[in-house]
């Protein structure tokens, strides 16, 4: 069986068996870590994914964004083309229910956000390597979009998601950084 099928596998059992409890502590600690790093301080505009369990959460991100008068913007993937497009997103009445659960914006609700638009850009996976390189969910959605993306990449994990080394494939984007209930991991520090 090919690595990363394995370690996606693995990481949604060990993911599933975290408690509630524990879960929302290990995201506040990550979310409390991201918004005392300058990459989030200094982003008028971020983009994020609407979480679901067992993601870490990111309904309090949004939230605290708007508090703070910064800019969210949200993905909506197209399946056909396996491409997404980030909207705006001012209020959670502006998504809905699509496949799998994910929630995303209603199109004809909200404004395109352009990619230069994002100066931050939280990416979503399941598991991730001291480099930056992640297994995603398997659409290879954020691969795509990421290839000129200039933005800052953060990824958002529970301590147990990093690993010591993924094998990565040529069309992988590594992110920057990563932060943890745990700390953080400067990813280029080695380049």
């Amino acid at each position: 069986m090919n690595e990363k099928i394995l370690l996606r596998r693995e990481m949604k059992e060990i993911l599933s068996r975290l408690n509630i409890e524990t879960y929302r502590e290990n995201s506040l600690n990550i979310q409390d870590r991201l918004f005392s790093s300058d990459d989030w301080k200094n982003a008028n505009t971020i983009g994020v994914t609407i979480s679901r369990f067992p993601e870490v959460d990111t309904k309090r991100i949004i939230e605290k964004s708007w508090e703070m008068g910064k800019k969210i913007a949200v993905p909506k993937c197209h399946s056909k083309n396996r491409e997404m497009q980030f909207y705006y997103l001012e209020s959670f009445s502006q998504l809905e229910t699509v496949y799998f659960g994910l929630h995303e914006p209603i199109v004809s609700e909200v404004k395109p956000c352009q990619k230069k638009e994002i100066e931050l850009m939280l990416v979503p996976g399941l598991v991730y390597d001291y480099k930056g390189y992640r297994i995603g969910f398997g659409g290879g959605y954020y691969d795509r979009y990421l290839l000129d993306f200039i933005g800052v990449k953060i990824a958002l994990a529970f301590d147990k998601q990093v690993v010591k080394r993924i094998t990565k494939d040529e069309y992988d984007v590594p992110v920057h950084k990563i932060i943890t209930n745990e700390g953080m991991y400067d990813c280029t520090a080695g380049e």
